[in-house]
C-alpha cells in the first residue's frame, strides 16, 4: 500500500510521515509533493491508495484537484487537512474520506487512516468477489456441480451420459461408466441445462446428453440407444419436441 502527502510546509509533511509510519505497517512507500501539479504528476505516475492533501496551498488549492482526474478515474481515498472549519464542507463535496484540522492530532489521524484502509479492503474485496463471479460463471458454461455425500464434485457437462430420477435423488451417469449418486431431483438438473439444448428430458425419469445418442428406434415404442448400449425410452408426449431439437441440434 502506498501513500503520497500533498502540502506546501515541509513540517507538515513530515509530521504525517513520521505518524503514518509508526501506526501502520502495511505501507510500502511514501511519496511528498510541495504542491497540487507536483502531486497529481505523482497520482498519474503511481499507484498511490491514500492522498494526505493540504487544501489552502499557494497557486492552487487542494480541493482543485478535481479538476485533474475524471471521476472514475480518482481509484484513490482522499484525506484532506486544512486548518480552517469552514473547508470541511467543500472537502467533503468532493466525496472526501475524511479530514484533519492543523495542528493534526495522532490520534485522529490513525482514525481517518483506519477508515481509508478499510474503504480500500472493502473494495478490493468487492472487486475480487466480482472475479471470482465471472470466473465461475466461466466454469458454468462447461462444467456442473454435483452434491455427492463426499462433497462437491465439478464435471464437465461433456462428461455425462444421461441423468436418472430416482425418488427425490439422480443417479449422474458418466461416461466411464461410473455412477454418481447426487441428493437433487431431476428437476434441479432439468432446470439448470434448461438453456443448454444439448441435454434434453425424453422422459420423466431421464434427461439425456444428445451427444451420446446412437439411434432412435420406433418400434415396440420408441426408445433411444446409446453409445453405452443402454437404452432410454422417449415419452409419447416428447417425441416431436425430440425430433424439433435434434433437427435445431444437428441439421
Amino acid at each position: 500500500m502506498n501513500c503520497i502527502i500533498i502540502d506546501d510546509e515541509k513540517s507538515a509533511r513530515s509530521l504525517i510521515k513520521t505518524f503514518v509510519k509508526e501506526n501502520f505497517a502495511q505501507f510500502d512507500s511514501f511519496f511528498e509533493a510541495s504542491n497540487l501539479e507536483e502531486g497529481v504528476a505523482l497520482l498519474k505516475k503511481e499507484k498511490i491508495d491514500i492522498v494526505y492533501l493540504d487544501i489552502q496551498m499557494p497557486g492552487e488549492s487542494g480541493l482543485e484537484i478535481i479538476n485533474y482526474f475524471d471521476t472514475e478515474a480518482m481509484n484513490f481515498k482522499i484525506i484532506f487537512t486544512t486548518a480552517y472549519h469552514q473547508y470541511a464542507v467543500d472537502a467533503f463535496k468532493l466525496n472526501a474520506l475524511d479530514y484533519l484540522l492543523k495542528p493534526i492530532d495522532e490520534q485522529e489521524l490513525i482514525k481517518a487512516t483506519q477508515k481509508a484502509i478499510a474503504e480500500i479492503e472493502k473494495n478490493e474485496l468487492g472487486t475480487k468477489l466480482e472475479s471470482l463471479k465471472e470466473a465461475l460463471e466461466q466454469i458454468a458454461v462447461t462444467k456442473i456441480a454435483l452434491d455427492v455425500p463426499k462433497g462437491i464434485l465439478f464435471m464437465n457437462l461433456d462428461d455425462i451420459v444421461y441423468f436418472e430420477a430416482d425418488g427425490m435423488y439422480t443417479k449422474v451417469h458418466l461416461k466411464t461408466d461410473e455412477t454418481k449418486l447426487v441428493s437433487k431431483p431431476l428437476k434441479f438438473f432439468s432446470d439448470q441445462l434448461e438453456n443448454k439444448p444439448i441435454f434434453f428430458k425424453c422422459h420423466r425419469s431421464f434427461l439425456v446428453n444428445l451427444m451420446y445418442v446412437k439411434e432412435l428406434v420406433k418400434s415396440d415404442g420408441d426408445y433411444l440407444i446409446l453409445e453405452n448400449k443402454k437404452t432410454i425410452p422417449i415419452a409419447k408426449s416428447k417425441k416431436d419436441e425430440f425430433m424439433a431439437v435434434i433437427k435445431d441440434t444437428f441439421w
